[in-house]
């Protein structure tokens, strides 16, 4: 058995490496869980050093990892390069807050003394997606491995490279042996790790379905489990929005990674009055985009990452139409080499049809209309899904009002969605629970203790 690593941007194979069997897991584990002890004894102003030194190694391999990344997923090589550095912020982040973070939280009692100390789980295995192959791994490592836990990490099959060179990152910043490990495994091998005794918690980030496997397996053995799931994030326009501002917006937040994004803006929920007005501008940006070799500078479309995604997507696409969706622009497979779908808007969907109740992932935009604000509101909270959203007015106050009143784990008011590490992230209903980044997302991975003196 193998990863097969194939270019996207030409469907061709152009490595494979082994996956592991059991007696290579084993000697991973049993390495991990060796160090485990002694890394949560180090103390954090050295755990926070490495980690800092962690951030110099993305930057100064840069260019390195950013070609890996475009290779083997497909993604725009300037995308990539800021995933890299996004990724070094993070480390920075969390080697500059982290005693903050995890100080001594004093509580009054009826002690002398007490206090809440935030103190290590021990191994957390992190189940991590493709589509920002770098940043996905590094928003849970940082904060984790400066909380004081070792990580281990099973990466998706078709990034077996970004895999083995995010575990070199560490290895060359000096963490020390065994701190973090990347284990070449398949799927259906992740329910025996999460059983075994020397994983301590789990964090995933991935499908729904996937969620559930993972949360009902780390259930079963009452390990923590924090879980990223699948979002079809509304993009409401009001009529007092700024139109050009919103439509710019829009085609960013849509078409960023060949939108393969949990938190790319899906479901665009215009009200009437300005629908059309909108649209021209949307659909102008969405056909100024060129697809092309995603290391060539001016190319602003990029592949899928595999063309079976591709081709599922396309069955979702249409489904819809035949169901009566529209195709304003788009709506089929690029004729070339390579997993390209055009980017496209699907208009005029409704409730029953597939686009309006399923996460589609990848370069399609769907168009709902909405009467009003209030129905726009109706229509944004009418999905599983509860990841982000944004709202575009001129009116900040209105804004604000509304988005406190989205289901979803974040809302935007005039920008972007987006990840950062000042903030925290994570969703509500089918999106998942937990959150990453922040102060909170160090937090999920420690041990809130009481101490209690007398």
């Amino acid at each position: 058995m193998s990863f097969k690593v194939i270019n996207p941007a030409t469907g061709e194979q152009i490595r494979t490496i082994p996956a592991w069997d059991e007696t290579e897991i084993e000697s991973a584990l049993t390495e991990v869980a060796a160090a485990t002890p002694a890394w949560a004894a180090t103390p954090m102003a050295e755990r926070c050093a490495l980690m800092g030194k962690a951030g110099e190694v993305l930057r100064r391999n840069i260019e390195t990892y950013a070609a890996t990344i475009s290779e083997e997923m497909g993604k725009l090589i300037k995308d990539a390069r800021a995933e890299v550095e996004k990724c070094a912020t993070v480390c920075d982040f969390y080697a500059e807050n982290g005693p903050k973070f995890l100080a001594d939280e004093k509580l009054a009692s009826d002690a002398s003394d007490s206090y809440v100390a935030y103190l290590p789980l021990g191994t957390v295995l992190a189940v991590m997606p493709w589509n920002y192959p770098f940043w996905q791994v590094m928003r849970f490592a940082a904060p984790a491995l400066v909380a004081g836990n070792t990580g281990v990490l099973k990466h998706a099959s078709n990034v077996p490279q970004c895999a083995l060179a995010l575990e070199q990152v560490f290895s060359e910043a000096g963490f020390p042996t065994g701190v973090f490990r990347s284990l070449m495994i398949r799927a259906s091998q992740v329910k025996k790790v999460i059983e075994d005794p020397r994983i301590h918690a789990v964090t995933l980030t991935g499908s729904e379905p996937a969620g559930r496997q993972v949360a009902a397996t780390a259930g079963g053995v009452l390990k923590k489990c924090v879980l990223e799931l699948g979002g079809s994030d509304a993009f409401i326009v009001l009529e007092d929005a700024d139109l050009d501002e919103a439509a710019k917006w829009a085609v960013a937040s849509r078409f960023l990674n060949s939108g393969q994004s949990c938190i790319a803006a899906k479901r665009f929920i215009l009200v009437d009055a300005i629908a059309e007005d909108f649209l021209s501008r949307f659909k102008a940006g969405v056909e100024a985009l060129q697809a092309g070799d995603p290391m060539d500078e001016n190319t602003s479309l990029a592949p899928m990452a595999r063309e079976d995604l591709r081709d599922e997507l396309h069955e979702q696409v249409s489904k819809s139409l035949a169901a009566g969706a529209v195709a304003l622009t788009g709506c089929q497979p690029l004729e070339r080499p390579g997993a390209y779908y055009a980017a496209s808007i699907l208009d005029r969907v409704e409730p029953g049809m597939l686009a309006y109740d399923n996460e589609l992932f990848g370069p399609v935009a769907i168009v709902i209309r909405a009467r009003d604000e209030e129905d726009a509101l109706r229509i944004a909270n009418d999905s599983p899904y509860g990841l982000g959203g944004s709202v575009w007015t001129r009116d900040a106050r209105r804004g604000a009002a509304l988005a406190r009143r989205m289901e979803s784990g974040s809302t935007f008011v005039n920008g972007m969605v987006k990840s950062d590490p000042r903030l925290p992230f994570g969703g509500i209903k089918n999106s998942g629970y937990g959150r990453e980044l922040s102060r909170h997302g160090i937090q999920e991975f420690v041990n809130v203790k009481t101490i209690w003196v007398k």
